[in-house]
Formats: C-alpha cells, sequence, structure tokens
C-alpha cells in the first residue's frame, strides 16, 4: 500500500491511507468480520467490536485504554472509532457522535450548570479540547472513524474527518426543553453539541461528508448450534458437576 506524505506546520507525516479514502482491501477484511459475527449469532455491533475489527483490519492495535480519544493505532496513524445505527445508513446526513462524558463540575467547580448557560458550555468544549490535546501529543494526525450501520448489519457507510480543536468562542450555547444544553455556531447557525446535565454526556453532531464510502455486505445463515458443538469436537465430558 503506497504511503502518501501530508505536509504539517511541524513536521511530514507518514499515514497508512489519504484520509477518507478506505483501501479495498481493508474494507473486504471488515466486511469479512462482520459477517463471521453474523454467522455465529451475533445481533449488533458495538463500539468495541467496532475498534477490534478495524484494528484487525488495518494490522494496528486496539488500545485496552484510549491515549485521550485514540481507540486503534498504526504506526503514525491513530482513529478514533464511533459506530451509530441507522435505518437507512446510506440516506444519513447527519450523526450524533456520543463523546464522553465532559463535568465541568469536577473541573471547573461550576455546581449549578444552568446557573451561566455559556460559562458552562464553554467550560464542556475546553475538557473536550484537552482530551484532543492528549490526544495530538502521542499521534501528529488523529482520524475519527464513523461506522454507520442498520439494524440487520448489512448496509453501511463509513467516514473519516480529523480530529481538531474546536473554537470556542465560536459557539453559543443554548438550554433547550429537555434541559439539556446545545451548542450552536455563531456563524452558520447549526447545532454542533448537545451536552447532559444529567450524567454529563457529550454528544458531537457529525455531518456525513458527499464522499463517504457505502457498501452492503450478505447476511448468512446462522451456524447451527451441533455443527459449533461438533466442530470444536463438544462431548458430555465437558461438563462437571460439583
Amino acid at each position: 500500500m503506497k504511503q502518501p506524505k501530508l505536509r504539517d506546520s511541524r513536521n511530514l507525516i507518514t499515514e497508512l491511507y489519504p484520509i477518507n479514502k478506505v483501501p479495498r482491501d481493508v474494507i473486504n477484511k471488515l466486511g469479512a468480520d462482520i459477517v463471521y459475527m453474523m454467522y455465529t449469532g451475533r445481533r449488533d455491533l458495538t463500539g468495541n467490536d467496532w475498534g477490534d475489527i478495524f484494528a484487525k483490519a488495518v494490522e494496528g492495535t486496539h488500545l485496552s485504554r484510549p491515549i485521550g480519544i485514540v481507540d486503534v493505532a498504526k504506526d503514525k496513524t491513530a482513529w478514533s472509532m464511533k459506530t451509530v445505527k441507522s435505518t437507512n445508513p446510506f440516506n444519513s446526513q447527519a450523526v450524533r457522535l456520543i463523546s464522553g462524558r465532559c463535568s465541568p463540575d469536577y473541573s471547573y467547580g461550576i455546581e449549578d450548570p444552568h446557573d451561566d448557560i455559556q460559562k458552562t458550555g464553554e467550560a464542556v468544549l475546553s475538557i473536550w479540547n484537552s482530551r484532543v490535546d492528549i490526544a495530538l501529543c502521542h499521534y501528529p494526525r488523529v482520524r475519527v472513524s464513523v461506522l454507520i450501520r442498520n439494524d440487520e448489519l448489512t448496509n453501511f457507510t463509513l467516514y473519516e474527518e480529523y480530529l481538531e480543536h474546536f473554537n470556542i468562542s465560536d459557539f453559543e450555547w443554548r438550554e433547550n426543553t429537555n434541559s439539556n444544553l446545545e451548542g450552536i455556531n455563531k456563524h452558520t447557525g447549526i447545532k454542533q453539541f448537545v451536552w447532559q446535565p444529567h450524567g454529563s454526556q457529550f454528544t458531537i453532531i457529525s455531518h456525513v461528508p458527499d464522499d463517504a464510502l457505502k457498501f452492503k455486505v450478505r447476511k448468512p445463515e446462522l451456524l447451527p448450534q451441533a455443527n459449533a458443538l461438533e466442530s470444536i469436537g463438544f462431548d458430555t465430558s465437558w461438563i462437571e458437576i460439583l
């Protein structure tokens, strides 16, 4: 696989492949693992599963403890892995990426998040940016890899975007009818974030690019239990009554 060199303000960075141009051989490996999961009886794919199968496909490492927001790494390329469900992945235009907990009460001593909504929102973004800093200290480029899947695990949209800081002054914070805080881009009027005071969950709204990769896999017949047991040589001697 030819590795392109991208110029950064600090140095030359060699990445595994161009951003959002996932090679066909990687897609083939992802598809094979997804089909195998269904064949062995799995009905859904978790975020941890997504990290496992992607790391295997690129011959990288799925980190047992994420570095900042980095879940998977291969040489100088790193990814934050996200997967979301949609009834129609091929037509999805925007998705909500659950991005961890940001607790301004713990980090900034904000006891009542509704007392000064703008201050709270800015604190939430500051916490997020600090996690980005940790990731970028270890890897010069970090990508967010988003897999949109349907209920049947047959239709998928996959895209990548670079992990970057958010300019805190670009956003106005408002309270919605559910008492959650929403971050609105002052220049575009588009909602970018949702933060839930109860639980401190931070969600980023990501817009699916036009060049996102779309693919389908064929759903296999389930592996019969009797066949599975026979293939591993199971018999009743495996069962011990104590």
